[in-house]
């Protein structure tokens, strides 16, 4: 079952303390970014986030869900909090590496 669009931009308003969080289709799902990193999918109407070593920190006996073949995340069900959901997304982000510099085309 592919995400609601509806559902996807509920998440983003959400998260939206952490920064500005914006989405793009990838692969029949959604790819959430802030500060361009790419940090979380929603996938079947879930929030899964990417597994660091700050978002386990703060998530204590998270479960871990495998959204896709061989994709190992943490299972974000409780969407209330937005503040909590602020805090994490900014420790996950800043764990996660710079996102590569862009190929320019034609060169």
């Amino acid at each position: 079952m592919a995400s609601r669009l509806e559902f996807v931009e509920f998440v983003c308003e959400q998260l939206s303390e952490a920064g500005a969080v914006t989405y793009k289709r990838m692969f029949g799902e959604f790819g959430l970014y802030c500060g361009g990193k790419f940090f979380a999918t929603v996938e079947d109407d879930m929030l899964c986030l990417k597994i660091t070593e700050p978002g386990r920190a703060l998530l204590p006996g998270v479960e871990i869900v495998e959204p896709h073949e061989g994709a190992h995340y943490f299972y974000i069900e409780n969407l209330d909090d937005r503040a909590f959901l602020a805090k994490l997304v900014r420790a996950t982000c800043d764990a996660l590496p710079a996102p590569r510099p862009k190929k320019k085309k034609g060169v």
